[in-house]
């Protein structure tokens, strides 16, 4: 079930009663373990998008540019790794796919719980939007906590392989590599390098995600019933959207997410692949910002945002269709 249909049969349920300890539990455990499906497929589609974006991201400022564009950086990927190079580093993305988007959903509905238990609204009425894109933002600077090792790790596996000085090729670092020259030069902590960055993309796009998925969403149930009455406040009971809508809504969710907050991403992945010396202060979010701007401007803050853009919308169209198909037949047979 969607969080506008949740906020709509709530409507039903008369204020003032609470949902059971046991059946709060049960729908905790359904976020994780539908969030964690719904994320590994989602990110199988996206990843081969993902590994370019990250590359054209990352190419160091005091050489020339290594690819013009998306798809010469596909094509030097094919012909360099073949396909296989484009899901380098998979595995540790796909455990943080699982948790990344259980994370959200999970968190997300805290946040409405939350306002709920504040007294900012009535528990038997729907969520206006404007809540919604509230709880987002919540489930975003929560999630950020978790992401960042994960796409620490994998954006030092996505990222070219380099030439040593007798022109062989270098391998590409497994996970459990990475990890460990991380903790040896940096310690716990060096696996939050680039919070900050993936803080300010997590809590603004997830308000962006959640909220335009849900915005999309009425609207299409406006439009389909020519209701004329406002859609995040009427109690009308709603059919499921068609197919296609949902799959309209999930991929309006996925391109606000990557659009808006793009800089903090390139800024972030920047800091997390660029080489640290031991001993030596890892560069600072400001820093890396003031040096991407000086040398590319606005330009250089979006490198790649086209294709991440584009490969958005499929993966958060199926995330959420397979979200809310799984919660709708689980909450049939309950």
């Amino acid at each position: 079930m969607s969080i506008a249909a949740e906020a709509e049969f709530a409507s039903t349920t008369p204020p003032g009663i609470k949902v059971k300890g046991r059946e709060a539990i049960m729908d905790a455990v359904e976020d994780i373990a539908f969030g964690s499906i719904a994320g590994v497929a989602g990110k199988y589609i996206e990843y081969p998008f993902d590994t370019v974006k990250v590359r054209l991201q990352s190419q160091p400022d005091h050489q020339p540019l290594r690819y013009t564009g998306p798809v010469d950086c596909f094509k030097q990927g094919l012909r360099n790794d073949g396909v296989l190079g484009l899901y380098r580093g998979i595995t540790a993305p796909l455990v943080g796919a699982a948790l990344e988007t259980s994370s959200l959903f999970f968190w997300e509905r805290l946040g409405r719980e939350s306002l709920f238990a504040a007294g900012l609204y009535q528990r038997g009425k729907p969520l206006p939007l404007s809540a919604l894109w509230l709880t987002g933002a919540i489930s975003g600077a929560f999630t950020s906590l978790v992401l960042t090792p994960v796409e620490l790790v994998k954006c030092k596996i996505q990222v070219p392989t380099t030439v040593s000085t007798d022109g062989m090729i270098q391998k590409a670092p497994t996970p459990l590599a990475v990890i460990r020259e991380v903790f040896r030069h940096q310690g716990l902590k060096g696996f939050w390098h680039g919070q900050l960055g993936t803080l300010i993309r997590e809590t603004g796009g997830c308000a962006a995600w959640f909220g335009s998925k849900e915005t999309v969403t009425l609207l299409f149930h406006r439009f389909n019933s020519k209701s004329v009455a406002d859609p995040a406040t009427d109690n009308l009971e709603r059919p499921p959207l068609p197919l296609w809508q949902q799959a309209l809504a999930g991929a309006s969710a996925g391109m606000s997410y990557n659009f808006l907050f793009y800089p903090a991403d390139t800024i972030k992945s920047r800091m997390q692949t660029s080489a640290i010396a031991p001993g030596a202060p890892p560069q600072k979010f400001s820093q890396e910002a003031v040096m991407l701007w000086k040398q590319y401007g606005l330009k250089g803050m979006y490198r790649g945002c086209g294709i991440t853009v584009a490969r958005s919308a499929p993966s958060s169209a199926f995330i959420f269709i397979i979200f809310d198909a799984l919660k709708d037949y689980f909450d049939a047979r309950s």
